[in-house]
């Protein structure tokens, strides 16, 4: 019969209690027992002597007899120096999963690419003052001939215009007209009457 050293869980929920018993190794781990050699309460703080409690004659008795502790029993019997507990070596325990290299990747790409932006940003160099200076007479400058072309053009229309209304009113006065009434035709004009639109089209034509 196969036999190990192992926990046997009692205690309350959220409040364990654990009994160190010699055991089947098929038996389940709450289950039946052979003989309890000790006491183990997590409870307890790490410095105090009832934390563990261990009968080291029946230990060593039930090791010689071919009794397999358990790796937390393993421990217990180690510091009380019954038996020696082999070093374990995991390298692969501390090894981040795939995710979190990949989220490290993402942080590392982003801080790359931030300082990338950044140093292109410093190399970039900066408009110089003088050269605004220079740019806003030059920008004046060039407005200045359209301005000009602007004001001519509507010398030109209002020349035009009083052209068409000076043929709109003669066009309009009879042969047989005196002088007043000349003058109420040309006043009727210069006011937008009905003879304005006339001249307008005379001029737009």
């Amino acid at each position: 019969m196969a036999t190990s050293i192992r926990l046997a869980r009692g205690g309350s929920k959220k409040r364990p209690y654990y009994k160190i018993v010699v055991a089947d190794s098929r038996s389940p781990r709450d289950g039946r027992f052979i003989e309890r050699i000790g006491s183990y309460n997590p409870l307890l703080a790490k410095d105090s002597p009832e934390r563990v409690k261990l009968d080291a004659d029946r230990a060593k008795h039930w090791l010689s007899v071919g009794a397999q502790p358990s790796d937390r029993v393993a421990r217990f019997l180690d510091a009380a120096g019954i038996k020696e507990r082999a070093a374990r070596n995991n390298p692969n325990k501390a090894v981040p999963g795939e995710k979190a290299k990949e989220r490290a990747e993402e942080k590392a790409q982003k801080l790359a690419d931030a300082e990338e932006a950044a140093a292109a940003a410093a190399a970039t160099p900066a408009p110089e003052p003088e050269a605004a200076e220079e740019a806003a007479p030059a920008a004046e400058e060039a407005a200045a001939p359209e301005a000009a072309e602007s004001d001519a053009t509507g010398s030109v229309k209002t020349e035009e215009t009083a052209e068409a209304v000076a043929d709109a009113v003669a066009d309009e006065t009879p042969a047989d007209a005196t002088a007043e009434d000349a003058a109420a035709i040309a006043e009727e004009v210069a006011e937008g009457g009905p003879v304005a639109p006339e001249a307008e089209e005379k001029a737009e034509g």
